[in-house]
């Protein structure tokens, strides 16, 4: 079996870096292949091109006439860029995405008259089989029904020789199975509550649009030597492997000169992404050996979900062309820093301010200071159920580990910020003096934009930061779908704002207090009641654990006990309450997450024994034999006398025997417990007893296997090893 690692060695010795030609400058291949504004303008009619602008701006529905007309210009479009497919790009419950590709070619009853036909019921919906999709109880595996119903707001796409549509994905009786239908929702709550609070300030602004800009850390490692490690095949990361002597200690990666090989694969795979009109525009070297990131330019929160839903898939076929696996999960490798997809999320009027940064007049910083307050005052209310959306098997592998934000769930503002508020806190209740408003508006919020000149600092343990002009969601995983995180986070602002609006009409209403007033005075109560939630500090501190635990902040460290938020009395009401999702569209994802968490530690689980068994215990035992052969050499030549030769030998065959029984003890413990887990009869106590009885076993298997790493001779090792995985480029 060492053969395999050692093969694989040698393949990726002799790889030569794939050649990357640049088709012409980004800004002229940027979109050119997406039914964007300059393709409908030149294959769609007037008023079907009026019909898709109208949908995206204003959400109205277009006509099944109109959709025919539409669909013609599209297809013509894609024929002329060759393409023969076209499918309905989705995003099911599975964390990934799904398509069904349809030929346009038809043919007539008989078989003749062939011809390329796509028409607008293709184009606004189909019916995919759903049965083996997930569903959470929302119905019976006989009912197979479900619609993909096309989403107009994201412009449709070429892939390869394929026209992806992208759609949402409800069942027969009109619930969401996908994650894309939740986040439409979620987005039109917000565009509402925001444009009226927006309105306190500037009367113009009709629209508000969620941004999102996220960043995709993820591990670049050799197809060859990947094919290899069966772990990293089945689950994504390493469930074995003793650490490299040399990993990130040195700091020499990061921000380094980015590898010839990886730096070819970037070239090849931006080239894909301009074509798609995935704006992306950074490239770096990450922190741990052979990790890297890109990050795009911001964009409406819908579009940027779905990019990067795209990207993940177009990353992988890139890689293939390269010869490399990309490793998406949040900690492949055990002592190195694991990957994160940071969330960078602002709200953006339609008269172009972003309302997370702060203009050059007074009334423009007290509407900064209402979003940002706001803000503060959803994830202060709603911090359980955030982090709850961000919950995953593979990401708790990362969740206050040495390089990512703790599951505790705080705020990071800064200094100069939370000066800005304390002054803030001290405003009279009720109306205001003459002086106090001219020393509110002077001294105060009319001085934002200098104090904020300089507060772009970045709290790297914080979960949830503000960096000047945004607030970045640190937390999520680099696995993760956007739309959990941006759906929750949108929706709890979206249900504070509007709060905030009642209570400030109430005040003008009521107490006779003007506009500004009204507002400082709800705003000063909301700092008051928040100040629990920032947290300037060090995140990985058991001082921070002890101190969020007075402050009254939750510390799910598991999925399990972190996703029991999602169907708290609370969050049921509150997506009830917008609209977002009904009891029953949240109690079946609880469900689904639960038995994705379930599934994924079953699948480690019966991996690592099968590694353990099968790889590391008869490649130990054949070592050890060698050795015995050894020892019983020494004895036919120095007779009596050889212990005390080969006591070094003895003392490795001894040490060898423990930790085999120490593996094969722990393997039949870990089995014995699954087996009573798959007997249990609800979601919930199984992903608990996964979690709590099962998983403990996987770093109790994984020390005696990475001591034996050290002890048996190289030359046998059948697995790869760390150095390999990551330091081979």
């Amino acid at each position: 079996m060492s053969s395999i690692r050692f093969q694989a060695l040698r393949e990726t010795a002799g790889r030569k870096p794939a050649r990357v030609e640049e088709l012409a400058k980004k800004s002229e291949i940027f979109g050119s292949n997406v039914f964007n504004e300059k393709a409908m303008r030149k294959y769609l009619t007037p008023e079907a091109f009026k019909a898709v602008q109208n949908a995206v701006q204003h959400g109205t529905k277009i006509d099944r006439k109109i959709a025919d007309y539409i669909a013609m210009g599209m297809k013509e479009w894609s024929l002329s860029k060759g393409v023969t497919h076209y499918t309905h790009w989705f995003q099911p419950l599975t964390g990934a995405t799904a398509e069904k590709h349809d030929a346009f070619f038809e043919t007539s009853f008989d078989g003749s008259d062939p011809v390329e036909k796509f028409g607008g019921s293709q184009l606004v919906q189909q019916e995919p089989d759903a049965s083996s999709f997930p569903n959470g109880g929302i119905r019976n595996t006989f009912e197979a029904r479900g619609y993909t119903a096309w989403d107009p707001t994201s412009p449709a796409f070429i892939f390869g020789t394929t026209l992806c549509i992208p759609t949402v994905f409800v069942s027969y009786t009109g619930e969401a199975l996908d994650n894309k239908t939740p986040l439409l929702r979620a987005l039109q709550a917000i565009d509402q509550a925001a444009t009226d609070v927006a309105k306190y300030f500037d009367k113009n602004v009709k629209k508000i649009t969620p941004t999102l800009g996220w960043e995709q850390e993820y591990f670049l490692v050799d197809i060859a030597l990947a094919n290899s490690r069966p772990d990293i095949m089945f689950t994504g990361r390493t469930l074995l492997g003793h650490t490299s002597a040399k990993g990130q200690q040195l700091e020499d990666h990061y921000f380094g000169s980015i590898p010839t090989r990886a730096l070819n694969y970037m070239r090849d795979l931006e080239n894909e992404c301009m074509l798609l009109g995935i704006p992306v525009k950074t490239r770096h070297n990450e922190v741990a050996p052979n990790q890297f990131e890109l990050a795009p330019i911001f964009e409406e929160t819908n579009l940027a979900v779905d990019h990067n839903s795209l990207l993940m898939d177009v990353m992988s076929k890139v890689g293939e062309r390269h010869d490399f696996k990309v490793l998406f999960h949040e900690k492949p490798f055990k002592g190195v820093n694991g990957s994160g997809k940071h969330n960078n999320w602002s709200l953006a009027t339609d008269t172009g301010i972003n309302l997370l940064s702060p203009g050059k007049t007074p009334m423009s910083n007290l509407q900064f200071l209402t979003f940002f307050i706001n803000t503060i005052k959803a994830v202060h209310d709603y911090e359980e159920l955030l982090r709850a959306s961000i919950a995953s098997a593979s990401n708790d592998h990362r969740l206050g580990a040495n390089e990512a934000p703790p599951a505790i769930i705080s705020v990071f503002i800064g200094q100069q910020l939370t000066n800005v508020l304390q002054e803030l806190e001290g405003v009279t209740k009720g109306k205001l003096s003459p002086e106090e408003k001219t020393d509110l508006k002077l001294n105060v919020v009319g001085k934002l934009p200098d104090v904020l000149l300089d507060n772009t600092d970045r709290n790297r343990t914080s979960p949830f930061a503000f960096t000047g002009n945004k607030f970045e969601f640190r937390a999520v995983g680099s696995m993760a779908n956007c739309a959990t995180s941006m759906t929750t986070l949108n929706s709890i602002v979206a249900k504070q704002l509007m709060e905030f609006k009642a209570e400030v009409d109430g005040l003008i209403e009521n107490n006779d207090l003007k506009k500004d007033e009204a507002i400082f005075n709800v705003l000063r109560e909301y700092i008051k009641k928040t100040k629990n939630i920032l947290f300037e500090g060090d995140g990985y501190s058991e001082a921070w654990e002890k101190e969020a635990k007075k402050r009254g902040l939750s510390n799910h460290k598991t999925t399990p006990e972190a996703l029991k938020a999602k169907v708290s009395t609370k969050a049921i009401e509150l997506f009830g309450f917008l609209n977002v999702m009904n009891h029953v569209e949240v109690e079946s994802r609880y469900e689904i997450e639960l038995e994705e968490y379930t599934k994924k530690i079953q699948i480690e689980g019966r991996v690592l024994g099968d590694i353990a068994r099968n790889h590391v215990v008869p490649t130990a035992i054949r070592y050890q034999n060698v050795l015995i052969e050894n020892v019983r050499g020494l004895k036919e030549i120095f007779g009596a006398s050889f212990e005390k030769i080969a006591k070094e030998q003895i003392k490795l065959i001894k040490e060898i025997s423990e930790h085999i029984e120490g593996i094969n003890t722990k393997v039949d413990a870990m089995t014995e417990e699954r087996k009573k887990a798959n007997k249990l009869d609800s979601a919930e106590k199984m992903a608990a007893a996964y979690c709590n009885k099962v998983k403990p076993f996987f770093e109790e298997i994984r020390y005696h296997a990475d001591k034996l790493e050290l002890l048996v001779d190289d030359e046998l090792w059948t697995l790869t090893k760390y150095r390999e995985l990551l330091f081979t480029r």
